[in-house]
């Protein structure tokens, strides 16, 4: 379909293509003039579109992705959510990035009314529309839960872009809205893999969507065959359990393993048993080290601290860890590098520290 509604309003093609000009020049905003340059991009002749990634591992980097696995992609979150005609989805993603480019490819397929807000870290502030589906990364979710948002106005919601943690899986369980985890990259054209997260359906294991393999490297990284939305098969950096070709369950991931004296830490899971005792934003690295080649640090969101602080707070959190789990200290850091939505930077905010 090459027809769309937005914000209730139905254009055909060339209404859409007159709209999206017209709306090019006189936004004010340039999260919609992105929406309207994606649209008109989706719309040329091209088999392809530009797409970046996010640059939570690393600088961002641009890829052409295929309109066709873009629609197929579409296709397999529209049946595993079952999607009809004129439900309403919410575009709260920056279309610069592939989940929001995928908003609107669903809404297209589905022929979904799409409703545009501003892709902040407060997208349902001023809503007052049921919406059937909507996608957002772990920090609006938050947000929205802190400001007591009805979340009732919401059927289905998709988090991706970031780990949900214990503790914002726990506060799902008290809302009305089905949510869901969802394991995918911008090179996987958005998801491959949906995890429900609270309600009847809840999993500990992601499930592969259509005809999508799972399988393991050398590292016991997870590896993805799948044909619909991938040229060849793509061996990630994250470190699952694997239970068999279609499920897994995630561990973390391998470029943040710490080493410490032959010992392998997964900061992802030290850090689910320290989040109900630090109140700041925080991670756990691994810095050098002569003895253990790696020691293992927490990394706090705060300004610098006394040694007496130090001290009290390492005995504190002493008994929620593991022996080889033990902080070796505390660094302090101002202000944490993340992308532009919302995503934590470690490696890049280790670099501010050295």
């Amino acid at each position: 379909m090459r027809e769309l509604t937005i914000n209730g309003i139905l254009y055909s093609e060339e209404e859409l293509v007159k709209h999206c000009n017209s709306q090019l020049l006189i936004s004010d905003f340039q999260w919609e003039r992105d929406v309207y340059s994606f649209i008109l991009e989706w719309l040329d002749a091209k088999e392809s579109i530009s797409a970046k990634t996010s640059g939570s591992t690393g600088k961002p980097k641009a890829m052409e992705l295929s309109k066709e696995r873009m629609l197929n992609s579409a296709q397999l979150t529209g049946e595993y959510f079952k999607f009809e005609k004129g439900q309403t989805v919410l575009l709260c993603l920056s279309t610069n990035f592939i989940a929001g480019k995928m908003m609107v490819v669903r809404a297209f397929l589905w022929q979904l009314n799409l409703i545009l807000v501003n892709p902040n870290g407060h997208p349902l502030g001023n809503l007052q529309l049921k919406i059937d589906f909507a996608a957002m990364v772990p920090l609006q979710v938050i947000n929205c839960i802190k400001e007591g948002i009805n979340f009732a106005l919401v059927s289905n919601l998709l988090i991706g872009g970031g780990a949900v943690d214990a503790y914002l899986e726990e506060q799902l369980q008290e809302l009305p809205t089905n949510c869901f985890s969802s394991y995918g990259m911008t090179e996987t054209v958005s998801h491959v893999a949906i995890k429900p997260l609270n309600g009847d359906q809840k999993s500990n294991f992601y499930q592969g969507l259509g005809n999508v393999t799972f399988s393991l490297d050398e590292r016991s990284c997870l590896q993805i065959e799948a044909s619909e939305v991938l040229a060849g098969s793509i061996c990630t950096n994250d470190v699952v359990n694997l239970i068999d070709g279609k499920h897994f369950i995630w561990l973390g991931r391998y470029d943040n393993v710490i080493n410490s004296g032959g010992v392998k830490l997964f900061p992802e899971q030290i850090e689910e048993k320290l989040k109900d005792a630090i109140s700041d934003p925080f991670f756990i690295a691994g810095v050098a080290d002569r003895v253990l080649g790696q020691k293992l640090v927490l990394v706090i969101e705060k300004e610098n601290q006394s040694s007496e602080y130090v001290s009290n707070f390492l005995i504190k959190i002493k008994g929620l860890l593991g022996k080889y789990e033990q902080a070796r200290d505390i660094i302090f850091c101002k202000e944490f590098k993340r992308t532009p939505n919302g995503k934590l930077q470690r490696e890049a905010t280790m670099s501010l520290l050295k």
